[in-house]
């Protein structure tokens, strides 16, 4: 059974935003108390968060459809509906975040590092947040924006200062147990080890992490045996050390030769040229690999290695090679930049900006003018449809962004047809200027006609008033004789 996955594809969907509610408060001897609909609640994000005890994406690989909750509709009595709650997914230090396409969208290093993945839709606002002085009374709410649907790949590249390569049964997983209190699986069959394996070894002052990672053979660069897989865990390592077997019983391989494929593996691989390298002579504690290994430390030497001679089994040079790595680690830390704060980049936007594009697209053969922009695609999602003035609203919005005038500079026509959003969701109507959604026939765009309605009581008083004027006009004009 797996116990270790390093690679998964994770499908992750935010929250809804909660629907905006229409609402007209009503009590006794006030029918017409106002709009009181409350707003929606925002949809909860999907957050990945690095948490140093967990190691593996095991539980992402058995389970990979994760979604937050949506985000509650609003109610009469101005009462808003709740935030959905975000949904927290802990990985693993190192994890890298990816789209379908392989583009890098986060690299998740340290505890608590965080990346949206996908953002919670925000509610709609309710009637009561509409209404202004010309809207006294809107009879719509806004909908609920749709929260993000991502497809993203998660990969884990161990964090450790020195990986331990070489071919499978040179005694890697032998060395990483007697350097540090890690237990992998030792055998004498190759792949024993099937997952990276990572230990904590102290020398003097210096703590640093040994990755064990599954032996190489030629080819592994272009995905033979279990190299491409694991080749991932050597990016971030500070050091590289040569694990040679000095006692093969494989008539056809020797050290030299040995280094030289897993080099070459290393190069086509890429990126890690610039990683100081240290050689090991494993399994001196053998007659004839003693013998070997005195025989081609010369030469390693001659290349510009350091080279020590090693047995893991015997406990014979691990001393100096754990003193000589923490050294190199020191100074591969010195060498990193400091570390600064997070600086805040404000980027204004530019004065001309109008926040939207208009571009002349064909179609089938026909003519659609496309509307793409935050606002005019956020708004189209946040219509109701159904709504004659909720669609007024809309129109009205767009016109004073200035799409309609942008529209007419784009050379559209009345009739012609305008796409608002991306090609594969768009809203798609035949354009008319100064559009008419009929619910001006109720007065103008979002206001109540039976606010101008005549009430009896007010009209008496009304007709009083009128009454008194017309009786106080004629004494003024009365002369006597």
């Amino acid at each position: 059974m797996t116990t270790f996955v390093d690679r998964v594809e994770l499908h992750v969907a935010a929250g809804n935003g909660g629907h905006g509610c229409a609402s007209v408060h009503r009590e006794k001897f006030k029918p017409l108390g106002g709009p009181d609909g409350g707003n929606g609640g925002r949809g909860g994000d999907v957050i990945l968060t690095v948490e140093q005890s967990i190691t593996t994406l095991l539980d992402y690989h058995h389970s990979p459809h994760r979604s937050a909750t949506n985000g509650k509709p609003g109610e009469g009595g101005n009462r808003s509906g709740k935030d959905g709650q975000d949904l927290v997914l802990t990985v693993p230090d190192g994890t890298v975040v990816l789209d379908k396409a392989g583009n890098v969208l986060a690299d998740l290093v340290g505890q608590g590092t965080s990346y949206v993945a996908a953002q919670g839709g925000r509610g709609g606002l309710g009637n009561a947040a509409l209404a202004s002085a010309r809207r006294k009374a809107p009879g719509f709410a806004l909908l609920g924006e749709p929260g993000d649907l991502q497809d993203i790949v998660l990969e884990l590249k161990t964090v450790a200062d020195v990986a331990l390569v070489g071919y499978p049964s040179a005694g890697k997983s032998s060395l990483i147990s007697v350097l540090s209190a890690a237990k992998p699986k030792i055998a004498d069959y190759p792949f024993t080890t099937l997952v990276p394996n990572l230990g904590v070894v102290t020398a003097g002052s210096t703590v640093y992490t040994v990755a064990d990672v599954p032996g190489l053979i030629p080819g592994a660069s272009q995905g033979k045996g279990l190299g491409l897989e694991f080749l991932r865990h050597v990016e971030r390592c500070s050091v590289l050390v040569h694990v040679l077997d000095t006692a093969t019983l494989e008539s056809d391989r020797d050290p030299l030769s040995d280094l030289d494929i897993i080099e070459a593996e290393l190069r086509e691989y890429g990126g890690l040229d610039n990683r100081p390298r240290i050689v090991v002579l494993n399994k001196v504690d053998v007659p004839d690999g003693k013998d070997l290994a005195e025989l081609v430390r010369p030469d390693l030497e001659a290349r510009g290695y350091r080279v020590f001679e090693v047995s893991a089994v015997a406990h014979i040079g691990l001393k100096e090679l754990s003193f000589a790595l923490a050294d190199l680690v020191a100074k591969a830390r010195a060498a990193k930049p400091k570390e600064e704060a997070t600086r805040i980049v404000i980027r204004p936007k530019a004065v001309d900006d109008a926040g939207f594009t208009v571009t002349r697209e064909e179609d089938g053969g026909e003519l659609v003018f496309r509307v793409r922009g935050e606002k005019p695609e956020r708004w189209v999602r946040q219509t109701d449809f159904n709504n004659d003035e909720a669609v007024g609203y809309l129109a009205d919005r767009l016109n004073r962004l200035g799409v309609e005038q942008e529209l007419m500079k784009a050379g559209a026509r009345s009739g012609d047809g305008v796409a608002i959003g991306p090609e594969d969701n768009a809203v798609v109507f035949d354009w008319e200027p100064t559009l008419m959604a009929g619910a001006e026939m109720l007065g103008r765009r979002g206001e109540d006609h039976r606010f101008e309605a005549p009430r009896p009581a007010a009209q008496r008083r009304r007709d009083k008033d009128a009454e008194r004027d017309e009786a106080a006009r004629e004494f003024d004009d009365f002369e006597p004789f």
